[in-house]
């Protein structure tokens, strides 16, 4: 990622600035008490507003947080070293904003708006303040249109919703990422022709890195560029070289270009990832700033920090346009522990969540989704009548295999029909298997699903079961078209298309077994 010159801070700033009419007669000014770990303490600005950017010499600028009898605590959000004992600020009269527009589509910024992917100046003059108050109920509608990610394991058993949040959590090196890239790349169907004829609104995408190594979101980047996903995606990054505050309204950026498209009657999904580290980034400013520490030393309103983020994703009312804004938050646990202190608060704030589980995923089942501790409460509201159709038991299928596996390893002495659920949960496992970076569109997952569900490959050995999902679907494309285009108009499984389906399962078995003997 290309470097930014501090100088380019203060002309981001001064361009923000430059937008609004101040109603600040005189410029009110203070000094610098003391300085240091990207805080400062001012003496003077007696009138100064709660995340009001604070001028510094030398073309720095900062936020105000902690608004005190005799002082004002500010971040900086530029070096440090500028900034001494003595030197006079001034206030500016304006809140923390980003520049917002379609323009910032493909490109790579950090969370003031500024370009970080050498590809020059971006220009938008549209801004709108990183923090902004979430809309009330009055101004939301019911989440019912989904946010197909590609993934079977999700669209059949924990489907999201445009307008939901979703929590990823799991420990570290368990695919959390790789689930919402994918949901990223799998949004490049909303964007074609076909799906413009049939009504569906194409979806924006915003990744926020947090505390990431910048190597890792390059290779991010790459991965969304080859598959052609960042023309409808912005990353925004705040990696782990960056000042705490840059990490700490690096999300309230994300959630204010997400809520652009959302505001015009769009629709958009902002990946948080992860949400865990913006946590410690604002232990570590609160304390700085004095602070009284909590728990685990994260201060009293860390609660406050995630909530008044998350609370931002909604499905707006017909009135204001029907725009969504669909967040996925991602968390890193350690050791598993979902009752920890910051895990248990962003649980509480989304409407679900999809745990990965180390095990699964050392296991070979990747995505390693553990369906007993994973949920979606907004369930068959954000699926299409056909998924509901083939996917109806899955979830209940799932969890008894993993009851049955787990008794079934004491005894081998098991009658028929523990047999029979043994043999279609084995299945099961191995079809929601999915490689990373390759989504299936909705039709080919209903198709694979109701093959499953309706037992089509318990008769075959569970370790085939990958080649013939690979074979299955050059064989409907080529034999029987009309599954896949009638699936994909009409959202369902007619009479029609089912009697469609189980002729072709019928027939693809019977070429099957001859290439497995």
């Amino acid at each position: 990622m290309a470097e930014v010159r501090p100088d380019e801070v203060s002309a981001i700033l001064r361009k923000q600035l430059s937008g609004f009419e101040s109603n600040i007669d005189v410029y009110e000014v203070g000094t610098v008490l003391q300085v240091g770990d990207n805080v400062a303490r001012i003496y003077g600005l007696n009138n100064c507003l709660a995340g009001e950017l604070i001028e510094f010499p030398n073309d720095i600028f900062g936020m105000a947080l902690n608004l005190e009898e005799d002082n004002v605590g500010c971040v900086l959000f530029g070096e440090a070293t500028g900034v001494k004992e003595g030197d006079i600020v001034k206030r500016t009269g304006k809140v923390a904003s980003m520049p917002v527009g379609e323009e910032l589509l493909g490109r790579v910024i950090d969370p003031l708006g500024r370009p970080l992917d050498g590809r020059g100046v971006i220009n938008t003059e549209q801004l709108m303040p990183i923090e902004r108050k979430a809309l009330g109920v009055l101004q939301r509608q019911p989440v019912n249109e989904p946010l197909q990610t590609g993934l079977k394991a999700i669209d059949s058993m924990i489907p999201i919703g445009r307008g939901q949040r979703e929590l990823i959590i799991g420990d570290r090196q368990t695919g959390k990422t790789a689930v919402a890239l994918d949901a990223i790349i799998n949004q490049k169907y909303t964007h074609t022709e076909e799906a413009a004829k049939r009504g569906v609104d194409p979806v924006y995408c915003v990744y926020v890195a947090i505390g990431q190594k910048a190597s890792t979101v390059a290779q991010v980047h790459a991965k969304l560029e080859e598959m052609g996903a960042m023309a409808y995606t912005t990353i925004i990054m705040a990696d782990a070289n960056t000042p705490a505050p840059m990490q700490y309204i690096a999300p309230y950026s994300g959630a204010t270009l997400g809520e652009f498209f959302r505001d015009s009657g769009r629709h958009s999904l902002v990946v948080y990832d992860d949400l865990s580290k913006q946590a410690v980034a604002y232990r570590q400013l609160s304390l700085l700033l004095r602070r009284p520490p909590g728990r685990e030393a994260y201060p009293g309103d860390v609660f406050y920090l995630h909530s008044r983020l998350l609370e931002r994703a909604s499905k707006l009312s017909d009135k204001l346009g029907g725009g969504s804004l669909t967040a996925l938050p991602i968390i890193e646990t350690q050791a598993g522990d979902v009752s920890a202190y910051i895990p248990t608060n962003v649980i509480s704030i989304t409407e679900g969540q999809i745990y990965l589980e180390p095990g699964l995923f050392f296991a070979g089942v990747r995505p390693a989704i553990n369906v007993g501790l994973s949920v979606s409460r907004v369930g068959g509201a954000a699926q299409t009548k056909a998924m509901k159709k083939v996917a109806g038991t899955l979830r209940l299928a799932m969890a008894q295999f993993r009851e049955l596996e787990a008794f079934a390893a004491f005894g081998s002495d098991l009658d028929k029909a523990t047999q029979a659920q043994l043999t279609r949960g084995e299945r099961l496992v191995q079809v929601l298997k999915q490689p990373q970076y390759q989504p299936l569109s909705h039709e080919k997952q209903v198709t694979i699903l109701y093959a499953a569900t309706r037992g089509y490959l318990d008769n075959f050995p569970s370790d085939t079961v990958a080649k013939y999902e690979a074979g299955l679907y050059p064989f409907v494309e080529e034999r029987f078209p009309e599954i896949f285009t009638k699936l994909e108009a009409a959202q369902d499984i007619t009479d029609e298309v089912e009697g469609l389906l189980k002729k072709a399962l019928e027939a693809y078995g019977e070429e099957f077994k001859d290439t497995i003997k």
